[in-house]
């Protein structure tokens, strides 16, 4: 699958087989994020798998009773240190929020081109998920995502057309 593919059929999966992910396609997915580019190559981020169904399970509350997260047979949760991101973007706030941002839509995307599905999970309580994974306070959790083989079909949702996002060379009124 070519990477226009992979975005163009790309969608949030909220429901998940419980076929095992094969070990090799995870470690591709995990390399896609390691490979991902970031704010003076800090590479702030690492990645909790989770594969144990009991810690799942316990997710579920934590990511506001969203059941799918436990019925996927891989959660990753995606952890940043905000000392590692590149401290001046934008001339004053640090690129934790991006790096993590690129690296998760490198996993996704490669997700998609293994056959998998996902789902960025931004709808959750931080502290209950750091109890959980046993993440230091130091650490920041930026999202989840549930990884695994789709139970249902895809369904695509609009999207704007590209004359109503984009403007050339300056800004448009509109």
């Amino acid at each position: 699958m070519n990477i226009y593919d992979a975005i163009r059929n790309r969608v949030s999966t909220r429901a998940y087989l419980p076929d095992p992910v094969e070990e090799e396609k995870l470690e591709r997915i995990l390399e896609a994020a390691r490979l991902a580019p970031s704010g003076k190559n800090g590479q702030p981020w690492t990645f909790i798998v989770i594969t144990d169904a009991d810690t799942r399970e316990r997710l579920v509350p934590a990511c506001k009773n969203q059941k799918f997260v436990g019925e996927a047979p891989v959660v990753v949760a995606v952890c940043g240190r905000e000392e590692l991101a590149y401290q001046k973007m934008g001339g004053y706030w640090n690129s934790l929020p991006v790096d993590i941002g690129i690296a998760l839509e490198h996993l996704m995307l490669a997700a998609e081109a293994e056959g998998l599905g996902t789902c960025w999970i931004g709808a959750f309580a931080e502290e209950e998920v750091r109890e959980i994974l046993e993440v230091p306070a130091e650490v920041k959790i930026l999202a989840l995502t549930p990884v695994g083989y789709p139970a249902v079909d895809k369904v695509f949702r609009k999207r704007k057309p590209l004359d109503e996002i984009v403007m050339k060379e300056k800004w448009e009124k509109r």
